[in-house]
């Protein structure tokens, strides 16, 4: 007995079909057939009595004019069957047996010959109990006399050789079964086994063994599914490994201001110090506390995004004032370096968005860009209208990132280059604020030549700025509440 399963499943479907059109085609070949024979014993008969017809157009009568029985009976005769000639109401005058009813025969040929047709009727003999086929006709001779002729012919052969065929065909048929319950075991086992295989490795990738992978050249929907639990494994162990990364990036960039804050407060406290050292060691400390301020603030914006708790405040954004601040922001950083920043845009690029959060995606933006260009350099902030969108678009000539990278800088966590610093959140971050405001970030880099970054969010229109400014509740993504300003 099969356990209950897949396997089962297959084998019992397989099975239930085929045996349902086995059993539809063995019903309708053995009728056809038992048709087939009964059909020929009849038309055989017929065809006697039609030959016999024309024949008793030329047979004498006896000299007062009636027909003489046992001439009747012995022209119509037909070998291997019994005839009887039967008046109008049944009864059995003469027959070819030694046989002879004492009742009056009612079966439904004598009423079909009654009616002026060829009766025939298939059932038990009572007087033997064999299966029979009686064919019946009514005959007239000389325009007198009328009577009733009929064959009674045994199906025993005839049933006999359709029990033989029936057999036959019920050995074929539980050969055929039998051959198609090993095939459907066979694939069924070839699904299972598979299956059992995925199932175990899943199990190991369950209790965290994400080294482990489903081997086999599986195909279809199984190779399918094999390769993406395979693909799943490979992503949690980057996944893990960039989270790995993470960490110890983080405590890097935590312990650095956080020795500096601390030896420059222990120099403070020991005393025997001169105002001007004073001076510095607080604006290292000024320094490096903003610096870890803004590393807790990346990883709390991360983190509601993450779980949706992100607050923003929707109103009219003029995006090229708001880059202008930031170039302002960002001029000592990029002076430094003496890298240019140059600003192209239309008038009145207007967004309706939080600007807040839409300067910090742009400040990360171009932050990004100054730290990966080169000294000596430009950066273009280009500020467009594409159909009922606003593009910003920031392009530098800086390092550029290889297509390896590409499809990962925006993943949380993934840094490009490690010793740069920071947590590998900004991108991640400044894609979900887009997104937020039902914008598209995209990245097109060449290494060693240079990256765009293309930012496309919705423009407000001129209808919509002349509705003014009125805050009313907006719900975020999942049920997240906000202000929204329109």
């Amino acid at each position: 007995m099969i356990k209950k399963g897949i396997r089962r499943q297959i084998v019992m479907h397989y099975f239930i079909v085929v045996f349902s059109t086995l059993l539809l085609a063995e019903v309708i070949f053995l009728f056809a057939i038992r048709s087939y024979y009964y059909d020929s014993i009849y038309s055989h008969i017929t065809q006697h009595i039609k030959l016999m017809e024309e024949y008793q157009k030329f047979i004498t009568t006896s000299d007062d004019g009636r027909t003489d029985l046992a001439n009747l009976l012995s022209n119509y005769k037909l070998n291997y069957t019994e005839l009887q000639i039967l008046n109008m109401q049944g009864d059995v005058l003469i027959n070819s047996s030694e046989f002879q009813p004492d009742v009056s025969i009612k079966t439904s040929d004598i009423s079909q010959a009654q009616s002026g047709n060829i009766g025939r009727w298939v059932g038990r003999q009572p007087i033997t109990g064999e299966d029979v086929m009686a064919v019946s006709k009514m005959e007239q001779t000389n325009g007198q006399d009328t009577y009733i002729v009929r064959y009674v012919t045994s199906l025993e052969r005839v049933n006999e050789k359709l029990l033989n065929v029936t057999l036959l065909a019920t050995g074929v048929a539980a050969a055929v079964l039998a051959l198609v319950l090993a095939f459907s075991l066979g694939l069924a086992n070839s699904i299972v086994k598979p299956l059992n295989t995925i199932t175990a490795v899943s199990a190991q990738m369950a209790r965290g063994k994400f080294n482990v992978r489903i081997k086999g050249d599986y195909k279809y929907e199984l190779g399918e599914l094999a390769s993406t639990l395979n693909y799943m494994a490979q992503e949690i162990v980057r996944s893990n490994q960039v989270k790995d990364d993470f960490i110890s990036s983080i405590s890097h960039e935590l312990r650095t201001p956080l020795t500096s804050i601390k030896g420059w407060s222990e120099t403070i406290n020991s005393g025997g110090y001169d105002p001007e050292e004073t001076k510095i060691g607080m604006e290292i400390i000024t320094k490096e506390t903003e610096r870890l301020i803004g590393l807790v603030e990346e990883i709390l914006d991360f983190s509601k995004l993450q779980q949706n708790e992100m607050k923003v405040v929707f109103g009219r954004v003029d995006l090229k004032e708001l880059l202008q601040e930031i170039m302002l922001n960002l001029w000592t950083k990029a002076e430094k370096r003496s890298i240019q920043l140059r600003l192209d845009s239309v008038d009145k690029p207007l967004v309706e968005g939080d600007a807040n959060r839409l300067k910090q995606v742009f400040l990360n933006l171009v932050d990004n860009a100054i730290k990966f260009s080169h000294e000596n350099s430009f950066i273009d902030l280009q500020v467009t209208f594409e159909g009922n969108n606003v593009v910003v678009k920031v392009h530098d000539t800086g390092i550029g990132i290889s297509e390896d990278h590409l499809v990962k800088v925006k993943d949380r966590f993934f840094q490009v280059d490690p010793l740069n610093g920071g947590t590998g959140l900004g991108l991640a971050i400044s894609q979900q604020l887009v997104e937020l405001h039902h914008g598209i970030l995209l990245i097109q880099s060449e290494l060693g030549v240079g990256t765009t970054i293309v930012v496309r969010l919705p423009r407000l229109l001129e209808e919509e700025q002349a509705e003014g400014l009125q805050a009313t509740p907006y719900e975020l993504p999942d049920g997240d509440q906000g202000i929204h300003e329109s």
